[in-house]
C-alpha cells in the first residue's frame, strides 16, 4: 500500500521515465523510491524495510539518520545555509585542517567540491597546469566520474560514452588480479609485468606526462584491484619521471577498507601520493568532495577561481560531525572486524556454487563475480537476478565490472555482526535461488545438468 507521498512506484517511475533522461540508469526491473532511513536500514515509498548493503553507492559512511550529522546540519541550517568561498568559514577550515592531517600528504592544502567527479577534474587540472601536459596514465578498468574530462580517464568502456577527450590518455595493466594476460603470474611476478607495461608504456608517450591517476580499489570496476604494493611499485617509476601520484580515494577512502584509513596506504612503501581526491562518504550524503596536494602542486595556478558550493556551511558542519563520529566510534576497525566476518561468510556460500567465480575485496568494500555457472564467462543477466532476489530477500545491494557481473556490498561502516550474518543469509538465498533458476534453464526437456 502506497504512504503518504501519494504515489505508487510504478506511477513515479512512469513520470520520471517522461522527464528524465534515458541514459539515466535506475536499479531494479520496477525502480523503488527511498524516503527515510535509520542504521543501517531504509524504507521505500510503499513501506517495505530493507537492510542497506550498498549506503547510496558508499555514500552513507556512518550511519542512516545519525543523529550527530542530523543535529549539525540542522543548527547551520538554521542559521546559514550559504556563503561560497569568497567568504571564511571556520566549518570549512577546521575540516580541511583534519582532511590535511589525515591525508599523510606533507604541507597539505585542501579544496572542497561538491562531488567526486569534480574533485577529479579539479585534480587533473591541477596536475596538468603543474607539468604543462595533457598526458594522463590510468588504469584499464577504471572509472573517475561522469564529467567530459573524467570519462576521458575512465578505462571501462560500459561508462564512457565517447571517445573525445581534452586528454591524451594512457592506459596500463593492474587494475584487474585475477583477469587478463598477467592472471596466471603470482603477486610479485604480476607486480613486475605491471611495472614493465607501464616503463614500456612511457617509452611511447610523446613528450611529458602529467600524472597517474588509480583508484587503489577500482569501484565501478566492480570492486577489483592489484597486489598491495603494485602502486608504491609504480611510484617509484612515476618520481624517476617527475610524474605526479593522484589517488583516487571517492570510493576508498575514510576506512571503508578497514585495514587503512586511505586505500593508497596498502601501497605506501614508496611515501604519501602528490594528490589525493575524495568525497561520498564524507558527507554521509551531502554534496562534498574535495583535492588534497602538497602546496607546490596546489597553488600552482596562475588564474582566480572559486567555489560557489564547495565546503558551503551546511554541508562543511555536517562533514566534521560525520567525520568525528567516524574516528570517536573507530569505524574503520569496524569495517575491518565486520567486514572479515562478512567475507569469510561469502567466500563460504561462493565454494558451493558454480555460479560465483570469486569472492574479493577488503573492509566492508566487498565484491562476487558471477558466471554462467560451471564457465568462466561472466554474465551480466546473472547478477540483475541475484539484485532483483536480494531486494526480494529485505537487502538492496550495487552492480559493477566492465560486464555487470559483479555484485558491489558497502554498507555504513557501523555494521554490526548480526546485520552481516542477516545480509549474508539472504543473499545466500538469493544467490543460489538464481544459480537453480539458470541450471534449470541449460536443461534440455528430458535431460540432465552436465
Amino acid at each position: 500500500m502506497a504512504t503518504s507521498t501519494e504515489h505508487t512506484h510504478a506511477d513515479l517511475h512512469l513520470r520520471h521515465r517522461a522527464v528524465l533522461p534515458d541514459w539515466l540508469a535506475t536499479y531494479y526491473t520496477s525502480p523503488i523510491e527511498l524516503t527515510h532511513g535509520e542504521g543501517r536500514h531504509v524504507w521505500d515509498a510503499e513501506g517495505t524495510r530493507y537492510l542497506d548493503f550498498f549506503g547510496g553507492i558508499l555514500t552513507t559512511m556512518t550511519a542512516h539518520a545519525l543523529p550527530e550529522v542530523t543535529a549539525a546540519v540542522s543548527e547551520q541550517a538554521g542559521k546559514l545555509l550559504h556563503s561560497s568561498t569568497l567568504y571564511l568559514s571556520h566549518h570549512a577550515v577546521e575540516l580541511a585542517e583534519r582532511i590535511a592531517r589525515l591525508s599523510g600528504i606533507p604541507d597539505a592544502r585542501v579544496f572542497f567540491t561538491t562531488s567526486g567527479t569534480e574533485a577529479n577534474d579539479t585534480a587533473l587540472l591541477l596536475a596538468t597546469n603543474y607539468r604543462r601536459s595533457n598526458q594522463i596514465l590510468a588504469l584499464r578498468n577504471s572509472y573517475h566520474g561522469r564529467s567530459f574530462t573524467s570519462i576521458g580517464i575512465t578505462g571501462n568502456s560500459a561508462w564512457s560514452p565517447t571517445s573525445l577527450s581534452p586528454l591524451q590518455t594512457l592506459y596500463v595493466h593492474g587494475g584487474v588480479r585475477t583477469r587478463g594476460p598477467y592472471a596466471y603470474l603470482s603477486d610479485a611476478a604480476f607486480t613486475a609485468a605491471c611495472v614493465e607495461d607501464l616503463e614500456d608504456m612511457l617509452g611511447q608517450a610523446n613528450g611529458t606526462v602529467a600524472a597517474f591517476i588509480a583508484e587503489p580499489v577500482q569501484g565501478v570496476g566492480g570492486f577489483t584491484s592489484g597486489p598491495d604494493g603494485l602502486l608504491a611499485a609504480f611510484k617509484r617509476v612515476l618520481d624517476r619521471h617527475g610524474i605526479l601520484w593522484i589517488t583516487d580515494e571517492v570510493q576508498t577512502g575514510w576506512g571503508r577498507t578497514g585495514d587503512n584509513f586511505w586505500g593508497w596506504q596498502a601501497h605506501g612503501q614508496a611515501g604519501p601520493p602528490d594528490v589525493l581526491t575524495f568525497a561520498k562518504g564524507i558527507g554521509n550524503g551531502l554534496s562534498m568532495g574535495g583535492v588534497v596536494a602538497r602546496a607546490e602542486v596546489m597553488n600552482s595556478m596562475n588564474a582566480n577561481s572559486i567555489s560557489t558550493f564547495g565546503g558551503s556551511p551546511v554541508t562543511a558542519a555536517g562533514a566534521l560531525a560525520n567525520l568525528t563520529y567516524l574516528i570517536d566510534h573507530d569505524l574503520p576497525g569496524n569495517a575491518r572486524r565486520v567486514g572479515g566476518l562478512l567475507r569469510s561468510r561469502l567466500e563460504a556460500i561462493g565454494a558451493g556454487l558454480s555460479m560465483v567465480r570469486e569472492v574479493r575485496g577488503r573492509g566492508l568494500m566487498l565484491g562476487i563475480e558471477l558466471v554462467d555457472p560451471g564457465t568462466d564467462t561472466p554474465s551480466g543477466s546473472a547478477a540483475g537476478l541475484v539484485q532483483e532476489a536480494a531486494r526480494e530477500q529485505g537487502v538492496l545491494i550495487g552492480k559493477g565490472g566492465r560486464a555487470g557481473n559483479a555484485l558491489r556490498i558497502a554498507p555504513p561502516l557501523s555494521l554490526t555482526v548480526a546485520e552481516a550474518e542477516e545480509g549474508a543469509a539472504a543473499l545466500e538465498m538469493a544467490l543460489k535461488q538464481v544459480q537453480s533458476a539458470l541450471e534449470a534453464q541449460s536443461v534440455p526437456e528430458g535431460g540432465s545438468v552436465l
